[in-house]
């Protein structure tokens, strides 16, 4: 018997900031996490996805809670959401430099 997974292929944006520690109100204080490495969990599972020069990624996961890490600044927000059953769904993130 062959037992289909179904996969939600999950995709997004990682933004990083503060890139300074006073903001301004006419420059952006966060920019894309470029060519960062983020760990996806769930369980045993733990799969990589890489993102591009612009902070996008994407990755085929399965439907169900799971958790994001990287080793590149303080905080990754969230760090725990659910991937929902369906074909795509958008999840964006946000990396917490910790520059004050």
């Amino acid at each position: 018997m062959l037992l289909l997974v179904a996969l939600t292929l999950l995709h997004g944006v990682v933004r990083i900031g503060p890139t300074m520690p006073v903001c301004r109100a006419d420059t952006p204080c966060d920019k894309p996490a470029a060519r960062v490495t983020l760990t996806f969990s769930r369980g045993a599972t733990h799969l990589r996805v890489t993102t591009d020069a612009i902070g996008r990624y994407r990755i085929q996961l399965r439907p169900g809670t799971w958790t994001v890490h990287t080793r590149v600044g303080m905080a990754i927000k969230p760090t725990t959401f659910v991937v929902p059953r369906a074909s795509s769904a958008r999840r964006d993130f946000a990396i917490d430099t910790g520059i004050r």
